[in-house]
């Protein structure tokens, strides 16, 4: 969430959040609201100068700020005009318990008894409406419950794990060990999110592509890495990553609604010239060879030569 409009919505909640976790890290306060520390110190120091209409100095928000700076927890005062979150909308509630049901289907069994409450408290407050729910069918990859459970085993002891993991784009199985911080969902599907040892940085890893997975005696080690604000969208490309400009027609216009970019640019006819970062270029390829002529490489020239000499190794096997 980075618009005002979400500020001010997350910051509503984050007041009466606070009041009830008085010293909590901040780390721990963005990795609850899914958005980086960096984030809710911006939320924290606009704070600072809210309060009650006409309210003078001494009756704004009081934050801790030294504590804060000092020691990374946050502690607020002064702010018993916002006693309890905000009451959810009908639409709201709504969301909630299709992105429960979301959840549940990828939980482990040591997270599901709690979305299961969850579900039932809300399904319950929402009476009759919360049969329009019951519309939306969201389909998440199934993934075998021994390989959910040991995750979220991993994740309840703070163990590092071993993993079997399935690299599609080069047919390869690989081990390594990671250590997990939390599961996510994005696209239909279910995500580990983990500090891997092999890249030396953190990666996703899908648990439908985890082919075994252990539970090692080794606690998980301290990172110095930042939760990632997954508000806009669940692959956000490294700005070193390759930049490719590809052309797409009509028929292919979802890609620049579904894919990450730089820039968009209308052009004659319809054609949409996009720019985007991959981390990569095989995965673009196989793209836009899918998309048949309704998208072709402007640059790099090395990618359309690429594309061009497969398309045509394609057509002569017909």
């Amino acid at each position: 969430m980075s618009g005002a409009r979400d500020q001010v919505t997350r910051m509503l909640a984050l007041v009466p959040y606070l009041r009830s976790h008085e010293g909590i890290p901040v780390e721990q306060v963005a990795s609850d609201f899914g958005v980086s520390t960096s984030q809710i110190v911006n939320d924290l120091n606009v704070l600072w100068f809210c309060g009650l209409p006409d309210a003078v100095t001494g009756e704004m928000i009081d934050v801790d700020m030294e504590a804060l700076e000092s020691d990374g927890v946050v502690y607020i005062d002064n702010a018993e005009f916002l006693p309890r979150p905000l009451r959810l909308t009908k639409y709201e509630a709504l969301s909630l318990i299709v992105a429960l049901r979301t959840l549940r289907a990828s939980a482990g069994e040591h997270e599901r008894e709690a979305i299961e409450s969850a579900l039932a408290k809300l399904e319950s407050a929402a009476g009759d409406g919360a049969a329009a729910a019951n519309t939306v069918e969201v389909h998440v990859e199934d993934v075998a419950d021994d390989v959910k459970d040991t995750v979220a085993e991993a994740l309840a002891g703070g163990r590092r794990l071993h993993l079997a993991y399935l690299v599609p784009s080069r047919d390869e199985q690989t081990e390594r060990d990671v250590d997990p911080l939390r599961m996510v969902t994005g696209e239909g599907r279910p995500y580990l999110e983990a500090w891997c040892y092999r890249a030396d940085d953190v990666r996703l890893f899908r648990l439908d592509r985890i082919t075994d997975v252990t539970v090692l005696d080794e606690p998980v080690a301290e990172h110095d890495i930042a939760v990632r604000d997954l508000s806009a969208g669940l692959f956000q490309p490294d700005p070193d990553s390759p930049r490719a400009v590809i052309d797409l027609h009509p028929a292919s216009h979802w890609i620049a609604e579904y894919y990450p970019n730089d820039s968009i640019e209308q052009r004659p006819d319809g054609v949409l010239r996009v720019a985007m970062r991959v981390g990569d270029l095989a995965w673009l390829r196989r793209l836009l060879l899918r998309q048949g002529g309704a998208a072709t490489v402007v640059e790099p020239e090395s990618l359309a030569a690429d594309v061009g000499t497969q398309a045509r190794e394609a057509l002569a096997s017909y």
